[in-house]
């Protein structure tokens, strides 16, 4: 009765032996990742304009918040010199100041001070007219940047549509016999396109307030500036 009690132990042992090197030899899977790059070729031909549109609002958004930031640097004193310069009676040194300092500030009150000896009302209405030329040139490709972030997220969209009739598409084509494999190309599809579309919309858009933001502080200075610049006028006389 022992011998066989040992016998069925030993046999136990062997079995586990045996599994044990059965799985150490049995090879692992490697673990597939999915990279940025490999998923965004699964999205299809939509990511295509989805990527130029990220490569368009990128580069507005840097380009537009250097010039925005040159346009809100002012010299600090630079509505000083302008005041000492006019009570001074010295128009072409005040003339000289302004052309030597490019910015949107100075060829405002520049446009003023050609116009010094015609009516106030006249006058206030040159440098309105300049403040509005040179928000105009601040708000350049501004709507481009607007479009970007109302119309990559329909395009990503547009992409889950066509990857989900893709999926169908291969979902009637197989019969009964349908296969996960066969739809796997069009779900991938459908969900990166929207997954990019949202990104780049979202991005597009708080690049978009940001850049509004900062030229409403532009705007502010110009109309405090232009109110100083006439009241600068009306010291004189009074």
């Amino acid at each position: 009765m022992l011998s066989m009690m040992l016998m069925l132990v030993q046999a136990q042992e062997a079995v586990q032996e045996e599994l044990v090197d059965t799985l150490a030899q049995t090879p692992v899977p490697a673990e597939e990742t999915l990279s940025l790059w490999s998923l965004a070729f699964k999205g299809g031909i939509v990511m295509i304009p989805l990527a130029i549109l990220s490569i368009v609002a990128i580069y507005i958004f840097i380009e537009r918040y250097f010039a925005i930031s040159r346009a809100s640097n002012e010299e600090t004193n630079f509505m000083n010199n302008i005041r000492d310069f006019i009570h001074n009676g010295r128009i072409d040194s005040a003339k000289s100041l302004c052309r030597n300092n490019q910015s949107p500030i100075a060829r405002m009150v520049a446009k003023g001070i050609v116009r010094i000896g015609r009516p106030l009302s006249d006058i206030n209405a040159a440098i309105e007219n300049v403040g509005k030329l040179e928000v105009a040139k601040l708000e350049k490709n501004i709507a481009v940047l607007a479009t970007v972030a109302g119309a990559a997220p329909m395009l990503g969209f547009l992409g889950t549509v066509i990857g989900m009739i893709r999926a169908f598409y291969n979902m009637a084509m197989a019969g009964p016999n349908i296969d996960v494999s066969l739809l796997a190309g069009g779900i991938y599809e459908a969900m990166v396109t929207t997954m990019t579309g949202l990104a780049v919309g979202i991005i597009a858009f708080i690049c978009y307030n940001i850049l509004v933001a900062r030229i409403e502080k532009v705007v502010f200075m110009l109309e405090a500036r232009a109110t100083e610049f006439m009241d600068l006028l009306h010291e004189p006389a009074s």
